[in-house]
């Protein structure tokens, strides 16, 4: 059987890389499973290197492409699952409890984005599987609100089989050239991360002049 490690010789095959072909190498589709399931887990873990790679072992005939499709999209759903029971767990009691011991932030906040949640939740867990960053994080407040495990499921899967096929295929086509795939993703999600800070910073400059106003008025 052709061993990934051994076809990454030609590049950098240290860090997530080289411990992602090292799974794929020992367990197959499994290990590129098992490597999505932590990515889900661990956002740390760039789904943007795990996944072209997983396409290139394909190419290399390392795994099939069907079990590479088939096993990132379980890993990504069993991921996705366990952050669902963490949020459910958590509960919205807690959440609210620890809301309101937030600095700048009001309750009527929280049950805004519950409301935006109840209409919008379904597009929001489908997309949120092909968003970088949120990929993971849009299953904490799935759980939370209880969405139906069945449909949560569902979504998960058709969101994450889309994002998992566009990645692994681009490894798959581009060969050696894969690394290509985890700079235009990387850039992507630096986009997501610099709009979310501005989005963030926006809403904490609203609020403090919001509180310096209503000082004003007390005085």
């Amino acid at each position: 059987m052709p061993h990934l490690t051994l076809a990454l010789s030609t590049q950098p095959a240290d860090g997530i890389a080289g411990w992602a072909a090292d799974l794929v190498d020992k367990m197959g589709g499994p290990g590129a499973g098992l490597a999505i399931a932590l990515e889900n887990l661990f956002p740390p873990l760039p789904s943007e290197v795990i996944l072209p790679l997983t396409g290139f072992a394909a190419g290399q005939g390392v795994l099939s492409l069907g079990a590479a499709l088939f096993w990132t999209t379980f890993g990504s759903v069993a991921g996705a699952v366990a952050l669902y029971w963490i949020g459910m767990l958590f509960g919205r009691e807690r959440m609210f409890a620890l809301w309101a011991r937030l600095p700048l932030v009001k309750t009527s906040d929280l049950e805004r984005t519950e409301a935006w949640f109840a209409r919008h939740g379904t597009k929001a867990v489908l997309l949120g599987r092909m968003v970088p960053i949120f990929r993971s994080l849009i299953s904490v407040p799935a759980g939370l609100e209880r969405m139906r495990m069945p449909l949560f499921i569902m979504l998960t899967t058709l969101g994450s089989l889309i994002w998992n096929s566009v990645l692994i295929l681009a490894g798959y086509w581009l060969g050696d050239q894969w690394g290509v795939v985890e700079t235009s993703i990387g850039i992507l999600s630096k986009v997501v991360v610099a709009l979310v800070a501005a989005a963030l910073a926006t809403y904490l400059a609203v609020r403090l002049k919001g509180r310096r106003k209503a000082r004003h008025r007390r005085v």
